[in-house]
């Protein structure tokens, strides 16, 4: 948890940004990326050369060396921030924007930090020389507050990150930190898994798969060499096609303390994405855009899926992916869950007939405002390849913690913590009825339903029988109050 103090830094530093004219979120949580690895690539340095040193090992810097920087050839170590943090703003504007850009853009081959392969196409967008040396400054005082420290730059790190949910631009919308939380205490990922989110993002379902890991399995991971490699370089896998929110969920993967993320590039629902039977967890939120040109959809996904609806492709996706015992959360739009189409007929299908299908979680229509309005559900279901669905656990959440407004504040209805418990109980609901918020469907009434997943299809309304005065009771009731009205006009008379 970040303190007031460094709050209020951050808020300071987006002001900045602002002022400068930079307003795009998606930018100023670039830029800043940008410049902590600038840093972090300093620190690293010198606290190698320092190990060097004390182990008596030869060490070269990767600053060695002259750097071009316009006309000027500069050494290498005036591209370090402990160096060009104390210039004069000009000096400092040229050195950065002409020198320090070009060199961590050409650091594909340092194998000495996994940083520097999202930073190929990194752009400075900073506009002058003097908000460039406020900024150098306010990230200098950020450092000093804590921002070394692991926990507090993975803090630091999301509360930078939900301004994307506060700016909502481009269309770039989180999905809400405890929504993502809450699935992956669904899923209770264990150390031996491999996780992977298809449309990532800012990398939000796995960096709290790592937090969820980190809480529950810390002595496993951090004490076992091989589950050590394994949560720093292989667990986590994410996917996106925007270079931007790549370099974004890099960063945010490597602030709460994974090293070498597989933050890739790739669109997921073309012939380019070619895992299957890979993934032992997928945890995601994929787009709905709706249509997708068939020519540029995997050729193996339409012949499971045969349309052009994202929601449905990313599902037929997700079975791909997974292996055998391989489970998933994802989120859907509530159109998947009873669309009459065949496709979605053929997806629900097989979700019940040739897997397992778990849970349907029925989330109200405004978790995701004020930027979507649409109604959403959570599906959990485990790959099988040869059925296992016996029933279904439904879940109606009518309360996240927050309004379903367009506000969204802090409320105290909130049915998250009913959920998680729920589900790990499960033994705990077969007496449950249908006009409670969660209750099992056998999986033969699904099925004479059209494979119909929507909650109010089965869910059960009580009726509470309201009794009513007689009319007669109405009546002496109403000349009782005539006569108390008369009675105090009569005494306000005589006051007056």
């Amino acid at each position: 948890m970040i303190t007031g103090e460094l709050k209020n830094k951050i808020d300071s530093l987006w002001e900045t940004f602002w002022t400068g004219g930079l307003t795009n979120p998606l930018t100023v949580i670039e830029q800043v990326t940008y410049l902590m690895f600038i840093r972090d690539l300093d620190d690293m340095d010198n606290r190698r050369s320092k190990e060097a040193v004390m182990l008596g090992l030869p060490y070269q810097s990767i600053f060695n060396g002259e750097f071009t920087v316009g006309e000027k050839k500069l050494p290498g170590s005036q591209l370090k921030w402990s160096v060009f943090h104390d210039l004069p703003a000009a000096n400092m504007f040229e050195i950065v924007q002409n020198g320090v850009f070009p060199f961590i853009k050409n650091l594909h081959a340092d194998k000495d930090s996994a940083y520097s392969k999202y930073m190929a196409d990194a752009i400075f967008m900073i506009p002058t020389a003097q908000k460039l040396s406020q900024i150098v400054d306010q990230m200098d005082g950020i450092y000093a507050s804590g921002l070394t420290d692991k926990d507090t730059r993975g803090d630091v790190y999301e509360y930078l990150l939900s301004k994307l949910s506060t700016a909502g631009t481009n269309g770039q919308f989180r999905t809400p930190r405890h929504i993502i939380k809450m699935m992956v205490e669904l899923l209770a990922p264990g150390p031996d898994d491999l996780i992977c989110d298809p449309a990532c993002g800012t990398s939000g379902f796995l960096v709290a798969a790592g937090e969820y890991l980190k809480e529950h399995h810390r002595d496993e991971i951090f004490f076992d060499r091989a589950k050590k490699d394994h949560y720093n370089n292989a667990m986590f896998t994410g996917y996106d096609m925007d270079r931007t929110m790549l370099r974004i969920g890099a960063m945010n993967m490597m602030t709460h303390g994974v090293e070498n993320p597989s933050i890739e590039y790739r669109d997921s629902l073309s012939d380019q994405n070619t895992d299957t039977a890979k993934y032992s967890m997928i945890l995601a939120n994929p787009p709905f855009k709706g249509s997708l040109d068939a020519d540029i959809v995997s050729a193996d996904l339409l012949k499971a899926c045969k349309t052009k609806k994202t929601e449905l492709l990313f599902l037929a996706l997700f079975l791909r992916m997974l292996k055998v015992s391989g489970r998933g959360a994802v989120i859907v739009p509530d159109g998947v869950l009873f669309g009459s189409s065949k496709a979605h007929k053929d997806i629900r299908r097989a979700l019940i007939e040739d897997n397992r299908l778990e849970a349907v979680i029925s989330m109200p229509s405004g978790v995701f405002k004020p930027y979507a309005g649409v109604s959403t559900g959570i599906l959990i279901f485990t790959k099988t390849g040869h059925g296992g669905t016996d029933k279904v656990w439904f879940y109606d959440m009518t309360a996240d913690g927050f309004s379903l407004d367009d506000k969204r504040t802090a409320v105290a209805e909130n049915d998250i913590l009913d959920i998680v418990a729920r589900f790990h109980a499960l033994a705990g609901e077969e007496a449950r009825e249908r006009t409670e918020k969660s209750f099992f469907v056998p999986k033969d009434e699904i099925v004479a339903n059209g494979y119909d997943l929507s909650i109010n299809k089965y869910k059960k309304v009580a009726y509470v029988p309201v009794e009513y005065p007689s009319t007669q009771e109405l009546m002496t009731d109403l000349h009782e109050l005539e006569i108390e009205i008369t009675k105090g006009l009569a005494e306000l008379e005589e006051m007056l």
